[in-house]
């Protein structure tokens, strides 16, 4: 398990290596910015991470071909947190997850850490706050940067004050909006914005970043991850292996068990939000379809041996069966059901699936 945290990565400055290229070529023309920009790509390839780096590299007072230089004053600031013109609109769960911060004006991070429930939404409140800082003349001339992700965290009122917003936008104003999926939001407020498609990694850059990050096996945690290096990042920091103990206790378990499920794994799953063990399965299900047609395993390739045993004794029907139903589940969300009557009935429902006949 690694240790390091994302601030210890790199730099929020500094564009991470597939995003230099086409930073550069988008900065290039900054002279005649849109006011508004949907940077859209594959979770967990960089996304906020491009948008907090163009924000530095446009406030910066000396860019180096057209990049953050990363020691003038305004770098300073931007790196301190404390850069006048710069805002980022994130819920609080969000700051409080990246530096303690809440995300809202006065609040300390004591404070925040106080709430039981920190908001997972981007709240109108915090669009209302910046009516002071648009009618404020920037620092020295130069541009006005807000910097707000997850947009698919704006609820439907916040969404509306941010279009209105758009509508007439403020003098020298840029802001940058960071989605996963841009028509999961509201079709106007994506109507006043220009897209920024980004790159994803090649695998080669992916494993080699991760491998400079001190990620050992690089290779099996892009697997895991679907090829996304934050997430695999993420994951390394938090993990001993790139799959959760309790998904090989479930293999070894069905692979062995009769009839019943074996429900002893209700209590750690409990803990977990039902989207995170739902993805896992969907991933393993997945790798269970490819070992019936003699494939090799795209997320969890050292589990072969055991998803090829368990490819056989489940049969290509049952397994499509159950990745349809593992699907439906994961597009309910958060289920609003007894999480402990729930969980039984997914291992129940697995179990069956792949029990031997």
């Amino acid at each position: 398990m690694h240790s390091r945290g994302d601030d210890d990565v790199s730099d929020w400055l500094t564009f991470l290596p597939w995003q230099t290229s086409a930073a550069q070529s988008w900065l290039a023309r900054r002279e005649r910015f849109a006011h508004a920009w949907l940077i859209h790509g594959l979770p967990g390839t960089g996304k906020t991470h491009f948008a907090r780096a163009a924000a530095a590299s446009l406030l910066c007072e000396q860019p180096v071909q057209g990049l953050a230089c990363g020691q003038c004053q305004a770098c300073q600031w931007v790196r301190g947190g404390n850069h006048p013109d710069l805002r980022l609109l994130r819920p609080e769960a969000v700051a409080l997850e990246e530096d303690g911060a809440t995300g809202q004006e006065g609040d300390t991070a004591s404070e925040a850490a106080a709430r039981k429930n920190p908001s997972r939404e981007i709240r109108v409140e915090q669009l209302r706050q910046l009516q002071h800082w648009f009618n404020t003349a920037t620092h020295r001339g130069g541009w006005r940067v807000a910097v707000l992700y997850p947009a698919d965290a704006l609820n439907l009122i916040s969404a509306n004050a941010l279009l209105k917003v758009l509508e007439e936008p403020p003098a020298h104003t840029v802001f940058l909006l960071v989605a996963d999926a841009p028509d999961r939001l509201l079709p106007t407020l994506v109507s006043r914005c220009r897209r920024l498609p980004l790159p994803a990694p090649s695998a080669g850059q992916a494993r080699d970043w991760l491998a400079q990050q001190g990620v050992e096996q690089a290779d099996q945690w892009l697997h895991a991850w679907g090829g996304a290096p934050l997430k695999a990042l993420r994951a390394s920091q938090n993990m001993d292996a790139p799959y959760p103990s309790w998904l090989t206790a479930w293999l070894d378990g069905v692979l062995q068990a009769g009839r019943q499920a074996d429900l002893s794994l209700a209590d750690e799953l409990e803990k977990l939000p039902s989207q995170g063990w739902i993805e896992h399965w969907q991933r393993l299900f997945i790798d269970l379809q490819l070992g019936g047609f003699g494939q090799p395993a795209r997320y969890y390739p050292s589990l072969q041996g055991r998803i090829d045993e368990l490819a056989a004794q489940a049969g290509p029907a049952a397994v499509a069966e159950t990745l349809k139903w593992l699907g439906q589940q994961k597009a309910l969300g958060n289920h609003p059901l007894n999480a402990k009557l729930y969980i039984h009935h997914a291992l129940d429902r697995l179990h069956q699936a792949c029990r031997r006949a």
